[in-house]
């Protein structure tokens, strides 16, 4: 077992390590994912990526609910 200025040491470049880590982390997929959703529908708040897949799902989900103004001149 470490002690003294070895121990500190080790915790350390443990500390940096752990650090490292976590930056590495902050790259994912889901992250970079949920960034690409920019639609989100006016009734049940559900997101999508692009307008025709927002004008798809509003058609489909919600055939009763009359189109919002940015669906309608697309």
């Amino acid at each position: 077992m470490a002690r003294g200025h070895q121990k500190i040491q080790s915790q350390q470049k443990n500390q940096k390590r752990q650090q490292e880590l976590k930056k590495q982390q902050g790259h994912d997929q889901k992250t970079a994912a949920q960034k690409a959703l920019i639609h989100t529908c006016t009734v049940c708040k559900a997101q999508m990526p692009d307008p025709k897949t927002y004008k798809q799902h509003f058609e489909n989900k919600h055939p009763r609910t009359p189109l919002p103004d940015d669906l309608k001149d697309s």
